[in-house]
């Protein structure tokens, strides 16, 4: 009796679950492949369909010329041209602008579904819409998180590393050509959405780490006004230190001596440049550790990045947050985001090796090495304000990597939703705090939450492969993906389809809280933080006050 009402059940599941089939594009007709996901509900996948056709050497992405008869979205398409992980080749494509749709259905077609377009992060250097698989299943699979949360997910290649963010500073090589492409699939998804079952007048971008800077800079230009309604932000934003060329001819400069195209004459080597092979071009702009022989820290290997252009980010991210007053706006950050570049800079954190006092100051130097000496001491005196007078290691190690998280991460996304609150004009605006413990082995046992650790549970991987995960893996992922979907369908994480642990308040100019993210969320999971003007660190730096977890920071930084 049991199997055949197990039979029945499936039976009643193919045969009722609803299904997209062939829909129609701007460029042509589509076909994915349909997910079973339960009882009566599946999601369908399309893979590979092209937003753009495929861009020339630095030049901004053009209208696909489309297709004929029906393209089978099937298979993923390969990553933007780009240095592999080990940085000795490359691998990907200049063809390769290709957005991917995950379409959650049930016994009826779905319609007017909010759409969350997200953007892989990479240092701007690698990274696909279809990153990391595991067992068969990308990090970026949308498919858990459209069905729990009943949205439909988007995600996008753009171009990276020298192809994607080369320039020279001026209109010869404006750059930003990976930003553009952001944009010229977010503005895709607004005209074609609604055949998927869209509402194109509720997009929601998102991303994480140089995918969440690029999430800042899509709400900061002045091209994306109307083009979405909201924006999250995870471990990165326009203000952060890696995010922004400060010098982008000099870089360019590197890079043609690397490919034998220096020339005195700067038009002449932009020539060269445009002539050269892109595999050539590619492997030139790979991490450069030299950078940390001497005076360096991880922050000097993030070269490539974004640039002011004049046009797609006409000036300074921080004067741009108008730009953004009528997108609701989340941002948070991982409690140790920096932990994994504090072990570049400073390797004994995470070995028996003593941790000394010169290694910290010797850091915090580097870091504030355009203030002088009285920054150094400052920041000393702040940082070491809870050691005694002979602190444990493990409290000195995990100092270090609060420093480096506070710079690269916390500091600038803390004044980043200050901007916001004080720009907005009725959105709303959200913060919070990712601090479940890290999964990764090996790890000194003070370590939280590390870089990009947010992903797996936002993506739904301990339901996809269960197997490597516990049930409170499973309780946080079962809230995240509500927060986020339900900031998505409404704009307020605590209102929308899913239930909520507690509710999430929102940040404002006088009332700061935030989420503590974790597998036990309950009412003491809100807390309050202290965020600052710019005015105030300019003005009377010693009136610093102190901010998320309960720790002081230096704002002098920025």
């Amino acid at each position: 009796m049991l199997l055949m009402l197990l039979l029945l059940g499936v039976g009643l599941d193919s045969a009722s679950a609803a299904k997209l089939g062939v829909v129609q594009t701007e460029g042509g007709t589509v076909e994915g492949k349909s997910h079973r996901m339960g009882l009566l509900r599946t999601v369908d996948v399309f893979k590979g369909i092209p937003f753009a056709d495929v861009p020339g050497k630095w030049e901004k992405p053009k209208p696909h010329p489309g297709w004929s008869g029906i393209l089978k979205a099937t298979e993923y398409r390969d990553r933007c041209l780009q240095v592999t992980l080990l940085q000795t080749k490359t691998h990907g494509s200049e063809d390769c602008l290709y957005l991917n749709i995950f379409v959650p259905q049930g016994s009826k077609l779905s319609q007017n579904l909010p759409v969350m377009v997200y953007l892989f992060g990479g240092a701007f250097l690698m990274g696909a819409s279809n990153t990391l698989e595991v067992l068969g299943n990308s990090l970026y699979d949308g498919k858990e998180m459209a069905d729990r949360g009943d949205v439909i997910v988007v995600t996008v290649n753009y171009r990276v590393g020298t192809m994607g963010f080369l320039s020279t500073g001026d209109t010869r090589l404006p750059g930003n050509y990976g930003l553009w492409d952001q944009h010229a699939a977010i503005s895709w998804v607004r005209r074609n959405i609604r055949a998927f079952g869209g509402n194109p007048d509720n997009i929601t971008i998102f991303g994480q780490s140089s995918g969440a800077a690029s999430v800042s800079f899509q709400m900061l230009s002045p091209h994306s006004k109307g083009l979405f309604r909201r924006a999250i932000t995870q471990g990165g934003v326009a203000l952060s230190p890696w995010a922004l060329q400060k010098n982008p001819m000099a870089l360019t400069k590197k890079i043609a001596r690397k490919v034998g195209c220096w020339r005195s004459n700067e038009d002449e080597m932009i020539t060269c440049l445009k002539m050269s092979d892109p595999v050539g071009l590619t492997l030139a702009g790979k991490i450069d550790v030299l950078l940390l022989l001497g005076k360096g820290t991880v922050m000097d290997l993030l070269e490539l990045a974004p640039v002011v252009d004049g046009d797609f980010i006409p000036d300074h991210p921080s004067k741009l947050f108008h730009n953004a007053a009528q997108v609701d706006y989340m941002a948070g950050v991982n409690s140790m985001d920096g932990h994994i570049f504090a072990g570049v800079d400073v390797p004994t954190i995470n070995m028996k090796n003593e941790t000394t006092v010169k290694q910290v100051r010797g850091l915090l130097a580097r870091m504030t090495k355009e203030k002088g000496n009285a920054a150094i001491d400052s920041a000393y005196d702040v940082y070491t304000s809870h050691w005694g007078v002979a602190p444990p290691q493990d409290v000195v190690k995990k100092t270090v990597a609060d420093i480096e998280t506070d710079f690269l991460f916390l500091v600038p996304t803390q004044v980043a939703l200050q901007l916001h609150v004080n720009s907005t004009s009725g959105a709303h605006t959200y913060s919070y705090l990712f601090n479940m413990k890290t999964r990764i082995p090996g790890f000194p046992g003070w370590v939280e939450a590390e870089h990009a650790e947010d992903l797996q549970y936002l993506f739904g991987k301990p339901f996809s492969i269960s197997l490597i995960y516990f049930p409170r893996h499973r309780h946080l992922s079962k809230y995240m993906i509500a927060y986020w979907t339900n900031f998505a369908r409404t704009g307020d994480p605590s209102q929308g389809e899913s239930r909520v642990p507690v509710p999430w308040p929102r940040f404002t100019k006088h009332h700061r809280p935030y989420l503590t993210i974790n597998h036990q969320i309950d009412k003491s999971s809100v807390r309050y933080g202290t965020v600052f003007y710019w005015e105030l660190y300019w003005s009377h730096p010693e009136a610093l006050p102190c901010p998320l977890r309960s720790r002081c920071i230096l704002l002098q930084w920025f």
